[in-house]
């Protein structure tokens, strides 16, 4: 299969037609689940998807190391070759690669100010015309309402899509009787679209929690392959 095809096929078009588009620039979009049910698969299937598409993206990763988010791309992509037969593979990795870039901060004494500070700067002065960024690792409890700020006056100010993952954490609750994670309730009027990891069984299923103002749950009738962690169609 060549590229273009492969494009036209990809599950990631039914996310797209199932948040009306996309996140859209200027817009923040979630991923939340607990920890460890595949937040960060799905966010590197989001940004490989669109690396094929020769968009640019920004991975600002705030774990401790940053090999595993390389070798998480790497994986992800050698799944979608395999997967669809892509033709040329090496030759369209090689190609698409050139279109990422990794950031690594800390969050203890940083603040997200100066981290998106640092992101517009490689967007500006390193001439990197990013169409998304991905933040991955950023622990939403510890952020202040001026962290919030920071991050809406960002996606305004530069123009461009932002996917977060966020875990959802404690023993207690976890979401509200709308189906709205709780630790995002007072921050509903950051986030454009939130979607939703949970465990059914033999996968891992997505649910639209917030689609652009509208706070109605929906299944996308999309699920996470628990082998390849490719996000993939309901069977």
């Amino acid at each position: 299969m060549v590229k273009s095809e492969l494009n036209k096929r990809s599950p990631l078009r039914i996310l797209e037609k199932s948040i009306h588009g996309g996140v859209g620039k200027g817009n923040i979009g979630v991923i939340a689940s607990q920890k460890g049910v595949g937040k960060t698969a799905c966010l590197v299937h989001i940004a490989t998807d669109k690396l094929f598409r020769d968009k640019h993206v920004i991975h600002v990763s705030f774990a401790s190391r940053v090999d595993h988010i390389s070798t998480w791309y790497e994986d992800i992509y050698k799944e979608i070759a395999k997967k669809r037969n892509l033709e040329f593979a090496v030759e369209v990795h090689n190609e698409i690669i050139k279109n990422r870039v990794i950031m690594n901060f800390s969050q203890e004494g940083v603040r997200v100010e100066n981290v998106f500070r640092s992101v517009e700067a490689m967007i500006k002065d390193g001439h990197f015309a990013a169409d998304s960024v991905i933040v991955d690792g950023y622990d939403i409890e510890q952020a202040t309402e001026e962290d919030f700020k920071a991050i809406r006056d960002f996606a305004g100010r530069i123009n461009l899509e932002i996917w977060f993952s966020v875990s959802l954490k404690g023993k207690g609750p976890l979401f509200n009787d709308q189906g709205v994670p709780i630790i995002l309730e007072k921050h509903l009027d950051t986030f454009s679209v939130i979607i939703t990891l949970q465990y059914k069984g033999d996968h891992v299923s997505l649910k639209v929690i917030k689609d652009h103002g509208e706070i109605e749950p929906k299944d996308m009738h999309l699920q996470l392959d628990p082998k390849t962690l490719l996000i993939i169609e309901e069977k």
